[in-house]
């Protein structure tokens, strides 16, 4: 019987490995997201799909340490100094979009029949925004880090931390007051307090000295252990304390983010919390209860898009009120319009003390969980809907009637680099770039670069395109650099063109073109490096030039024979590793190299280590 447990136990853990690795790639693929991957697979999986799992609670009880991981990686990118900067959006922006829309959702409620103590608690429950997806989502799209993702993670920030008083206002809303009393609060307001004292001193005082141990005895499993005994200690203490474990997590890590030991943790927790993380997810797909949607779906159809309707239009006004514009606006008002998995906490809380029945609960928390799965397809929408985002022009010049000996498109890393040696021979370099962020980096190092998109003639015009003596084309698009090319060619066909070549394939169009010179973006700093290499394998300095300037030339020569020949012309001339059919020599003494070719001798004894080169 034992082994048939573990035999069902193994296929439960087989599921939810199969579907995350069958459904997020797929929905990735689709550009849908990968949070909506987890959710769908997590009902393809559940009890209302193929039924392999019949206590979808269960799981997400365990995979809440996801969340609670996920906010201790966020804390340990969150240093003291960056999070007091952060206090007015927190306090300021946080408690104003809580409070705007707790209040319309609070009237809603009412509006739809509640009791007034029902209806507050149903709309705090909605106001408080699933971290776990809207962090996950501003991760897909890179702008967890930009100043607009930075007041989203201020306002969840407050919203994690609202979760406290209201839990303790839900005890004073209970029809039925327990037997304690005030006792019973006051009690519960010093265990509160003494979780986070306690947490704040251990942190101070106890979790550098204990990580400078483990790493003096050199053993990265303890190291590992450590980490997770920090993270869910913190969340074990601050529940004790009847706080949320989450922002224990984030506290633990805030506390660290100074640490010499930061990179080392977030190391030993990003697998941890990937993997939770997408089984929190799962398991919310999982308790999507059909049985309950079937029953009251008109109720709970109207309480979705009433509550995500008015939420939206809340967080859109208190971001407007506090000048932000339409566009930042309107994606964090689509991104937050969700209910969050501390709903789920309150609403167990409510119905725990008799202010939900069972039925409100029920509907409640099948609103929260579909408009958690709603969330990535509404950001998709918006997205698409939404014009392109137009470039941040502060301290930014567009050109005009531009004039210098070099126009260069492009200020990359490549470009910067090709840039030194003409600035130092005196030439006047025109710089184009359609990065605003980069051209007011490029300010701070001393360039004038100025904003356009090479891309298009009229930019070209008033760029000195025609003026100049040269073009330097150093983006890192193959295909904006053949539209470049082809527009100079058209136009200012005396020009003379250097153009960064992205690929052989690209360097064999360009050849095609008549371009005036280029080269591949990689080239010269691969040749470099395996020159450098020889040298440190015994090679001596000569004999390695001489290897490399035999590696150019067949490279030049094969380059030249695919450009009429094809891509896989002059094939010959590369040497590979693989072995190729015909007898071999035996080698005469050790260390001899044998290959398809001629094998070279190496010399045993000048390698650095003493080894020889095997047969």
């Amino acid at each position: 019987m034992a082994v048939e447990g573990q035999g069902s136990d193994l296929v439960q853990v087989v599921a939810l490995l199969g579907a995350a690795v069958v459904a997020v790639p797929i929905f990735r693929r689709l550009r849908l997201g990968s949070v909506l991957g987890y959710l769908t697979a997590g009902l393809a999986i559940g009890p209302f799909g193929l039924r392999l799992f019949a206590d979808a609670q269960a799981i997400l009880h365990v995979a809440e340490l996801g969340v609670v991981m996920f906010l201790f990686v966020i804390g340990l990118e969150m240093q003291p100094s960056r999070l007091w900067n952060l206090r007015r959006a927190i306090f300021g922006l946080g408690i104003a979009q809580v409070g705007v829309c707790g209040a319309l959702l609070t009237g809603l409620g009412i509006l739809a029949g509640w009791p007034p103590a029902v209806a507050f608690v149903a709309a705090m429950g909605f106001v408080l925004t699933s971290t776990a997806i809207v962090m996950q989502l501003l991760d897909e799209r890179g702008d967890a880090a930009t100043p607009a993702g930075q007041k989203i993670v201020s306002v969840l920030l407050l919203e994690d931390l609202a979760i406290v008083p209201l839990l303790a206002a839900v005890a004073f809303l209970a029809p039925q007051p327990s037997a304690g009393g005030w006792t019973e609060r006051l009690t519960a307001i010093g265990l509160a307090v003494a979780a986070i004292v306690g947490l704040l001193v251990a942190g101070r005082w106890l979790l550098n000295p204990m990580f400078r141990l483990l790493a003096a005895a050199r053993a990265r499993e303890i190291m590992t252990a450590a980490a997770l005994l920090v993270v869910l200690g913190s969340a074990l203490l601050m529940q004790l304390g009847g706080l949320s474990m989450a922002m224990g997590a984030f506290l633990a890590g805030v506390l660290l983010s100074e640490s010499s030991f930061r990179h080392q943790l977030e190391a030993d927790i990003e697998p941890f919390r990937g993997i939770l993380l997408g089984l929190f997810f799962l398991a919310v797909g999982m308790s999507l209860d059909f049985r309950v949607i079937a029953e009251a779906w008109p109720t709970i159809l109207a309480a979705v898009g009433g509550y995500m309707a008015v939420k939206t239009f809340g967080i859109y006004v208190v971001a407007r009120a506090l000048r932000t514009d339409h566009r930042e606006a309107m994606e964090r008002a689509v991104l937050m319009a969700q209910g969050g998995e501390f709903a789920f906490v309150l609403y167990s809380a409510a119905a725990a003390v008799g202010l939900f029945d069972a039925r409100i609960n029920a509907v409640l928390t099948a609103t929260v969980i579909v408009s958690m799965a709603l969330t990535p397809l509404l950001t998709i929408l918006l997205a698409r809907l939404m014009p392109p985002r137009a470039p941040d022009m502060t301290d930014v010049d567009a050109p005009d009637e531009l004039d210098g000996h070099v126009l260069m498109i492009g200020f990359g890393r490549f470009g910067q680099v090709a840039s030194q040696g003409l600035l130092a021979r005196g030439f006047d370099v025109s710089i184009l770039e359609n990065d605003a962020e980069m051209i007011r980096s490029a300010a701070d190092f001393g360039f004038k670069v100025y904003y356009g998109d090479g891309t298009r003639l009229d930019i070209l015009k008033t760029s000195g395109a025609g003026r100049v003596r040269a073009v330097l084309i150093c983006i890192d698009d193959a295909a904006a650099a053949n539209r470049i090319v082809e527009l100079m060619r058209s136009e200012f066909p005396l020009t003379a063109l250097f153009v960064r070549a992205f690929d052989r394939e690209h360097a064999l169009h360009l050849i095609a073109e008549g371009v005036d010179y280029h080269i591949r973006e990689t080239f010269e700093s691969a040749m470099t490096f395996g020159e450098a290499a020889l040298v440190h394998l015994g090679v001596p300095e000569e004999e390695a030039a001489e290897i490399t300037l035999d590696v150019r030339r067949r490279d030049q020569e094969r380059l030249e024979l695919q450009a009429t020949g094809g891509i896989y012309a002059g094939t010959d001339l590369m040497r590979g590793n693989a072995p190729k059919p015909g007898p071999l020599t035996r080698p005469k003494r050790r260390g001899q190299v044998i290959s398809g070719e001629t094998a070279a001798p190496i010399d045993a004894e000048s390698l650095p280590d003493g080894s020889t080169a095997g047969t």
